[in-house]
């Protein structure tokens, strides 16, 4: 089987103050740094192969920009650009690193200057820090995260607390030692938006750093974040509410803090376990192009409206349909997406660029044959919501951005054919 080296770098990524922050209005801007944003590297490697996950304390990322990182780490390091992972933690109170219609462009002199430059030394310092790793995982319930599709008593679905909705209550910690014991890393899983500090104006990590820093304390070891399927999932905060203040993000970090050190106590053996990764192509299938007419009555009425992020988005889409008639419709019936499967004793990880439904991570989970299958979203790329089918009747802000996120837009089915052939690859592992 030969040894596993595993080795963890991290380097701040903290934007200017001024810059405008991701995740809401168009006209919100950061006044203070309440916690550093980072950049946290962990690579891996047994025999032959070798991996490097990297968790970024950001919203989300552009495809285009992680292929750029992508290509600068294998300047230096020749990892196969499939077994590289860089996923984002979700907080709305970071710099833009994604574009979108509605919620702005690529800072791309932020990227330039600090987020490019400082994950590369994220990457050259782990790699330097390479050690013969042992490794241990355990599991527990956490209530940090509550679906927040909340019903209305007239069927409306908007931003708020719903306890009859699914939501992944299980946070997994993995933490790798070296065989004498000396603490090296730890990773931490769990779905839910890092949301709780609303519209602020302060550059912060959310809830999530809170139970990164005291988790750190704990076990001595740096601690990467990876957050799982949040799509359906806001923070649970005292307020009955999905987005509070700086406050909310002390107060439910504090809880998510004492979740992530009580499974991490829990492990009870550390040792040596098998590493593979496996990569294919998804295929998931495109709904048809709406009629030019529906496309052009549409495009007249969000053009009358508000420049809303939300209303400047609809413009986008629907301007985008009315345009792609005039030039040609795209032919292709299916989108392709490129996936890799990592497993590590008996945990895998699958990334995916999706802010997925809660219930799809549950499924995928129960259907395969590795007891800690953990869904990483918001990694290598930013695809929008995936909602679970039966959801969609439902809409609400989830479902309708799903709908118009291109020209073409992923079937109603897509969240089963995601799982059947994600199972098809976790089933190559072994």
């Amino acid at each position: 089987m030969g040894h596993l080296y595993v080795g963890i770098g991290r380097q701040r990524i903290t934007p200017k103050i001024g810059g405008h922050l991701a995740g809401y209005g168009t006209d919100v801007f950061s006044a203070s740094v309440h916690d550093d944003l980072t950049a946290t590297a962990l690579v891996l490697q047994q025999n032959d192969l070798s991996a490097i996950w990297i968790c970024e304390t950001v919203c989300n990322l552009s495809g285009a920009l992680v292929d750029e990182i992508k290509s600068e780490i294998r300047k230096k390091h020749p990892v196969p650009a499939e077994n590289i992972m860089i996923a984002a933690i979700h907080t709305h109170s970071g710099p833009i690193v994604n574009s979108g219609a509605g919620w702005g462009d690529v800072d791309r002199e932020y990227c330039d200057s600090i987020f490019i430059p400082q994950t590369l030394a994220a990457v050259d310092e782990a790699f330097s820090q390479m050690r013969e790793a042992y490794m241990g995982v355990q599991e527990t319930e956490s209530l940090v995260g509550i679906n927040r599709r909340e019903y209305g008593p007239d069927g409306v679905v908007d931003f708020g607390q719903n306890p009859w909705g699914q939501q992944d209550k299980r946070m997994t910690v993995i933490a790798f030692q070296t065989p004498d014991g000396a603490p090296i890393a730890n990773v931490v899983h769990y779905g839910a938006h890092c949301t709780a500090a609303g519209t602020n104006t302060e550059i912060t990590r959310d809830w999530a750093g809170v139970m990164i820093d005291r988790l750190e304390a704990e076990s001595g070891a740096p601690t990467l974040f990876l957050n799982g399927a949040a799509g359906d999932v806001g923070p649970r905060l005292t307020n009955g509410k999905t987005k509070g203040d700086i406050n909310y993000v002390m107060e439910l970090g504090s809880v998510a803090a004492q979740d992530a050190v009580r499974a991490y106590r829990a492990i009870r053996s550390y040792h040596t376990v098998h590493f593979q990764a496996v990569s294919g192509a998804l295929a998931l299938p495109y709904d048809p192009v709406p009629p030019l007419c529906e496309a052009q009555i549409c495009l007249a009425k969000y053009n009358a409206l508000p420049d809303t992020n939300v209303h400047l988005r609809m413009r986008d889409y629907y301007g985008r349909i009315v345009h792609a008639y005039q030039e040609g419709l795209p032919t292709e019936k299916a989108k392709k997406i490129n996936e890799t499967v990592f497993l590590l004793g008996d945990v895998v990880l699958v990334p995916f660029g999706f802010e997925l439904f809660s219930e799809i991570s549950q499924r995928l989970r129960a259907y395969s044959p590795y007891p800690y299958t953990l869904a990483v979203g918001y990694a290598n790329e930013a695809l929008g919501y995936l909602p679970s089918q039966d959801q969609i009747c439902r809409g609400g802000y989830e479902v309708e951005m799903f709908k118009t996120g291109g020209v073409q837009n992923l079937a109603d089915n897509t969240d089963s054919v995601l799982i059947q052939q994600t199972l098809a690859l976790i089933n190559k592992l072994g």
